[in-house]
């Protein structure tokens, strides 16, 4: 057999592909010539395309904006009329001389035409400018007459000073009041977010309060007693929101999480032990505590074994570090107030001898700064605060004073108010949110007077204002930077919360806006269901119904939600017994307040029957008549008759 030749066979590829491997194969297509593409060819079309759309689009925006640009300037022109001054200096221009018009004409030749003026006359001022240094200086829009800049320079300075005005600041157009007890309000903290508000008092209880799940009835969600029977002296959120620090009057602070479960408990030292320092807690009463402001888990306490003690959550079995306050010839002395500084870098801590010393946090020897005589010795200083800021430190002294320093120059005090009463050692003061005040509370006796919230101005420490908040002592109060919001506890068991609608965010505004739930009726089952859903349909039971809704199908019933009829005062009517009524009850109650009391001896009352008792026996002889022996008494013999029928032995004994 001949093979074909290749002429044969591009004939017949070019005729086909063969039917036959098509139906082999399960597809067709066979001999087709693959697309090429260049990639570089539409790269590069794709470039131009964008170009060409960029550029189209550019010039649109320029050819809007140069209308509105023409707009513009076509309505300053409108608006701005020129003076009649400016109108004649216009006017004796082109009255000018020939000689000056024919050099002006020249010079203007000179000159490209684009420095030609056209449309209205300009305004007296720039007609006096040359042409050529106005179109350097001005561009755009022309600018408005004088007076009215004049006008708006005052509008900034008013708007300014009220900028200026801290006070204009305070938010204490409204208040709500949230009942924590009877006892004072010791401790307050606020959460970093401000959602949540924790309270704790002398009655031992810590209450939490949640601004958005409250109602108009300012409700707390949750109370406890974290310290059983010591009264709370200090709450504090940590850094992140999560934990709660409780100090109270025992020696072992305790760390809470949001919902009240407690995360740790710090150990209490060994009382025995001289050296504070070989001890791994605190041995006395705490004062107060505070967390760092930038290391999630660290905090500080202070007690009455004159120490102060930084902790870790992780490790509550022992301290991190001890710091030792001394006086000045190296002695004992008890710390009643801490805190860290806005860097976390310092640790201050005023005593019980008028000193506020300053220690750096990892250098616990000697401390960094030390003043002697910052208050009276021998009082309480409450409270130690940084401002935000971190170079001025206010302390709140029990000597009735509140005072301002400047640790880069700790020497002596910047500025000083007294007549600030305080009776309470946790009387708290702290910063406005922007820096520019200080605020601080005042103590009265029960019956005289109202507590007070003042504030100082920072930059000159005048008392700009007051609030006269409850005529019991103000103990803590606590500006949160985020709400804007001050919360204040007092001495008769409230805690006060002033907001502005305007000022503040979120916080109180939140719950005074919710109207008070009705309360529900207990939604219960009226008899023990037995729930068997495998049961076959004739021996299951019926579906158990809640009360609520048989309660209101008896209220659509008549008889059963019939008011019962009051009861009858006085001798009765309509057929009705009076109050006393007939019953035997009744008539004891009539009866059981009359004086039936017998003055007479119960003997001879009993005894006036006896006679006649025994000559007609009625009760119990008859019935022992027939039964009942006779009865026989013995004879009752005198002395002399017994010494007589004596034996002789026996008298002889005698």
């Amino acid at each position: 057999m001949e093979r074909p030749g290749p002429s044969e066979v591009t004939g017949s590829d070019a005729s086909g592909p063969d039917p036959q491997l098509a139906v082999t194969m399960g597809f067709t297509g066979f001999g087709k010539k693959a697309r090429t593409f260049d990639l570089e060819a539409m790269f590069e079309q794709t470039r131009r395309t964008a170009v060409e759309r960029s550029r189209k689009t550019l010039e649109a925006r320029e050819k809007e904006e140069e209308m509105n640009r023409e707009k513009e300037l076509r309505r300053q022109n409108e608006d701005i009329e020129p003076t009649s001054s400016g109108s004649n200096v216009v006017r004796d221009c082109s009255k000018s001389s020939p000689r000056d018009t024919s050099s002006s004409e020249s010079e203007e030749t000179s000159d490209s035409s684009d420095d030609e003026l056209i449309g209205p006359p300009l305004p007296l001022k720039m007609v006096e400018e040359p042409v050529s240094h106005m179109e350097e200086e001005i561009i755009g829009p022309l600018p408005p007459p004088p007076f009215e800049e004049v006008e708006e320079d005052d509008d900034d300075d008013g708007d300014s000073e009220e900028e200026d005005n801290p006070v204009q600041k305070i938010p204490d157009s409204h208040e709500i009041t949230l009942k924590h007890g009877t006892k004072t309000v010791s401790a307050l903290g606020l959460d970093p977010s401000g959602a949540r508000l924790v309270t704790g008092g002398y009655d031992y209880d810590v209450k939490f309060w949640d601004f958005a799940g409250m109602d108009a009835s300012f409700k707390a969600f949750r109370s406890l007693q974290p310290c059983e029977c010591h009264q709370i002296k200090s709450l504090q959120y940590s850094n992140t929101g999560d934990m709660i620090l409780v100090v109270s009057g025992s020696s072992q602070a305790k760390v809470i999480d949001r919902d009240g479960f407690e995360v740790m408990e710090c150990i209490k030292g060994d009382q025995y032990i001289v050296d504070m320092a070989n001890t791994k807690g605190h041995t006395a009463m705490l004062h107060t505590g505070s967390w760092h402001p930038k290391i999630k888990g660290e905090f500080m306490t202070c007690s009455n074994d004159a120490t102060v003690r930084t902790w870790e959550v992780e490790n509550p079995r022992k301290q991190r570090s001890v710091f030792k306050p001394r006086t000045m010839q190296g002695k004992k002395v008890i710390p009643t107030t801490c805190t860290y500084s806005r860097d976390g870098n310092l640790i201050a801590a005023a005593c019980q001898n008028g000193s506020i010393q300053i220690w750096d946090r990892n250098l616990t020897v000697h401390p960094k700064f030390h003043y002697k005589q910052a208050h009276d010795p021998g009082t309480d200083t409450s409270c130690v605060a940084f401002s935000y800021d971190g170079n001025v430190l206010a302390s709140r002294g029990g000597d009735d004073s509140l005072k301002l320093w400047d640790i880069r120059q700790f020497n002596k005090p910047l500025f000083s108010a007294s007549g600030l009463p305080t009776m309470f050692p946790m009387t708290d003061c702290c910063f406005s949110p922007d820096d520019k005040l200080i605020v601080t509370g005042t103590s009265v006796q029960r019956g005289c007077g109202s507590g007070k919230l003042v504030f100082f101005e920072r930059r000159t420490f005048q008392r700009v204002y007051e609030i006269d908040i409850t005529d019991a002592s103000v103990v803590r109060c606590l500006w949160h930077p985020k709400l804007n919001q001050i919360m204040v506890g007092t001495g008769n068991g409230l805690a006060k919360v002033y907001y502005d609608p305007n000022k503040s965010q979120r916080g109180a505004k939140l719950c005074v806006v919710k109207t008070q739930r009705k309360a529900k009726q207990a939604e219960t089952l009226t008899q023990d269901y037995i729930i068997t859903p495998h049961a076959l349909p004739m021996f299951r039971e019926p579906r158990q119904r809640s009360t609520r809704k048989q309660l209101e199908k008896d209220r659509l019933d008549p008889l059963k939600s019939h008011k019962p009829e009051p009861p009858v005062a006085g001798p009765g009517r309509g057929g009705r017994v009076g109050t006393h009524g007939g019953t035997l009850s009744s008539y004891i109650v009539k009866n059981i307040a009359l004086d039936k009391t017998d003055d007479s001896n119960p003997r001879e009352a009993i005894l006036r029957h006896a006679k006649a008792a025994e000559d007609n026996p009625y009760w119990v002889s008859p019935a022992y008549s027939k039964t009942q022996p006779k009865t026989m008494f013995a004879q009752v013999e005198s002395d002399d008759e017994e010494t007589k029928n004596e034996p002789e032995w026996k008298k002889r004994k005698i």
